[in-house]
């Protein structure tokens, strides 16, 4: 009797735990429904309306959509500025990446050595950081300044190491401006990439670098073999979302020249953007366009992401 009593009591608590459980989890619902919420009215819903338009003729001050099939996808790959948009962000994008991510894990690696203890780690630190939270405004302002023509102080500086014979025009060069882009990317953000690279290497267990040091590796061979490798999940982040960053590049090329000269930096974003809001606005070269690029930066994210993944398993089965 006692024994179907204790049961009883048991299987009471069970459901009143359940009850309870079912009561307080509508309440997550309540937390998760602003994310819900902005996230398809500022995310979805323009992603779907983007598509739907790349198959109209929407321009200018139209509101009706007339669809024409993939007459504009059969177009822009035939289109002159969007490829060379397209050229220009890939040119900047590893022009200013493979310098970074090479940087940013020497400065990791050195900021990391256990040996080398370093002084001040965390004012050099904040030193690398500081241009990511420099507006692009100035940013921009900034670089105009110093390569100005023709009393910059780049170009005097220059003329006084007698690297130049006369002031240099530096904005009406592609190479140039290019470069300048470039290496303004670069300077915003290899401080954020050495901290993402620093945080990956500090969380590797100690202990394996300590019994490789016993076995006499030298420190190239414990980077090489031991902190690269475990590194790859934090590297693919760091590439992902420098190629996800790099195919969106629109302020410092904007402000900086606006694409001039020749349109050499202007980038695909900047080639939407104009497309959508100056001259005839021609919506559906945007949508197609913005579309395009959805699909690539998606591509290369998944080609990277299965080559990484690869060699992960590779590096288990060895």
């Amino acid at each position: 009797m006692n024994q179907e009593n204790n049961v009883g009591v048991l299987r009471i608590k069970k459901t009143s735990k359940r009850m309870g459980k079912a009561k307080y989890s509508k309440y997550g619902y309540f937390f998760v429904a602003p994310f819900i919420i902005a996230f398809i009215l500022f995310q979805l819903y323009p992603i779907i309306y983007t598509f739907v338009l790349s198959f109209t003729d929407l321009a200018g001050w139209e509101t009706k959509l007339d669809f024409v099939g993939v007459k504009n996808y059969v177009a822009i790959v035939k289109n002159s500025h969007f490829i060379r948009a397209l050229q220009n962000t890939w040119i900047i994008w590893v022009i200013n990446f493979v310098p970074q991510i090479a940087i940013a894990l020497m400065l990791a690696k050195w900021f990391t050595d256990t040996r080398i203890k370093l002084k001040g780690a965390g004012l050099f630190k904040t030193t690398f950081y500081m241009p990511n939270i420099i507006t692009a405004a100035s940013v921009a302002i900034l670089f105009y300044t110093l390569f100005s023509y023709p009393v910059g102080p780049v170009n005097q500086i220059l003329m006084k190491l007698n690297v130049l014979a006369e002031p240099f025009d530096f904005f009406r060069s592609k190479t140039g401006t290019r470069l300048i882009v470039a290496f303004i990317q670069f300077w915003m953000w290899y401080g954020s990439t050495f901290i993402v690279i620093s945080a990956g290497i500090l969380g590797i267990n100690p202990s394996l670098f300590e019994a490789a040091r016993i076995d006499g590796a030298s420190s190239w061979q414990i980077f090489k073999k031991i902190t690269l490798p475990l590194l790859r999940p934090i590297t693919l982040y760091v590439l992902i979302t420098s190629l996800v960053g790099g195919m969106q590049m629109f302020d410092i090329p904007f402000l900086l020249t606006n694409g001039a000269p020749d349109f050499a930096v202007e980038t695909l974003t900047m080639y939407i953007y104009k497309q959508a809001f100056t001259g005839n606005r021609n919506f559906y070269v945007a949508a197609t366009a913005s579309i395009v690029l959805l699909v690539i930066v998606l591509l290369i994210s998944l080609v990277i992401f299965k080559f990484m993944n690869r060699h992960n398993k590779e590096g288990v089965n060895k």
